[in-house]
């Protein structure tokens, strides 16, 4: 657990610090509260149930995890669910973020991983009067800040798309690079799967009449679903270029096995005349003229040197060698 920030503002300012008690997060009129926790303990999320009437499903979202994207209301409390993601190493790992919005009151839950509140709690601060506006635009700039965060994972898988896209038409791919072309069309159908809910949270922000939204934030809404919206654009064009990708790899392994197959039976239809021959005159028949000819030794060598010489130079020519 970790409480990581928890401050009361009035007017867009901060005014002071609020402790997890119940004397803590008391308000007077025109202040409302952001809580920002990291995988709080049972004991935490009782006190903010206490002090802000959260509803229990909600609250048993919150602590359990693993919820898609989605939006829910309670009366006058709003609950959101989005996803967050992030790169490490040379994976995608995915995060999840609760935020609970009421007339007074904005609670960020983080689980997983998920990028810190601090550098946009600061941003939003020097804002004011957007600040001023309450906790929906609090709940905007969470949105904001989450889904500005999938631009620069998209451009990474976007190069490593391309660079693989490249390599196949450069060269055949290898074990380790085919197993590659599978993980990064898994992590694209996750991160795909994330965007669709996260399309249809930001959507339904923009129409609810709610007195925690004020109609002023609601087009700030629909510029962060137009972000999703874009990102899936360009994640399904990935997935269109990997397919693309599996399907030339595959022709052009098939070619490749087409290759050896022509020149292995090329090869054997040349060994097989002189297999033939010689099994021809390795029958032991006490009449066959050749056998006592002076002659017959080289003459015999010189017609297998002159069938597989002519059947090299035709293989050679219909590409077969």
């Amino acid at each position: 657990m970790t409480v990581v920030a928890s401050y009361v503002y009035r007017d867009g300012q901060r005014v002071r610090e609020a402790p997890l008690t119940p004397e803590g997060l008391a308000l007077e009129p025109g202040e409302f509260v952001w809580v920002g926790i990291y995988d709080p303990t049972d004991a935490e999320i009782d006190v903010l149930v206490e002090r802000f009437k959260l509803h229990p499903l909600a609250v048993e979202d919150a602590l359990a995890a693993h919820q898609m994207p989605k939006v829910e209301v309670y009366g006058r409390e709003l609950f959101v669910v989005a996803r967050t993601a992030m790169k490490i190493d040379d994976r995608l790992a995915y995060g999840e973020t609760h935020v609970f919005v009421g007339d007074d009151h904005v609670v960020s839950i983080r689980h997983g991983s998920a990028r810190a509140h601090n550098h946009l709690r600061t941003q939003l601060e020097a804002s004011p009067l957007q600040l001023k506006k309450g906790p929906d635009f609090v709940l905007h700039g969470i949105l904001d800040f989450i889904v500005d965060a999938y631009a620069p994972i998209v451009d990474d898988v976007e190069d490593s798309v391309l660079e693989m896209e490249q390599r196949t038409l450069d060269a055949f791919l290898s074990r380790l690079e085919i197993r590659r072309l599978f993980t990064l069309r898994r992590e694209l159908l996750k991160f795909r799967r994330i965007l669709g809910p996260m399309e249809e949270v930001l959507g339904r922000l923009q129409s609810l009449d709610l007195p925690c939204i004020d109609p002023d934030v609601r087009p700030y809404f629909r510029d962060v679903g137009d972000h999703v919206r874009r990102v899936n654009s360009r994640l399904g064009g990935l997935n269109d270029i990997l397919s693309s990708v599996f399907e030339v790899a595959n022709l052009l392994e098939q070619q490749r096995q087409g290759l050896i197959t022509r020149k292995l039976a090329a090869w054997a239809a040349i060994l097989a005349v002189p297999t033939a021959i010689a099994g021809i005159y390795g029958m032991n028949f006490e009449h066959m003229p050749e056998l006592r000819w002076e002659y017959g030794y080289y003459a015999v060598l010189s017609v297998i040197a002159a069938i597989c010489a002519a059947l090299y130079v035709t293989f050679k020519r219909t590409k077969w060698l």
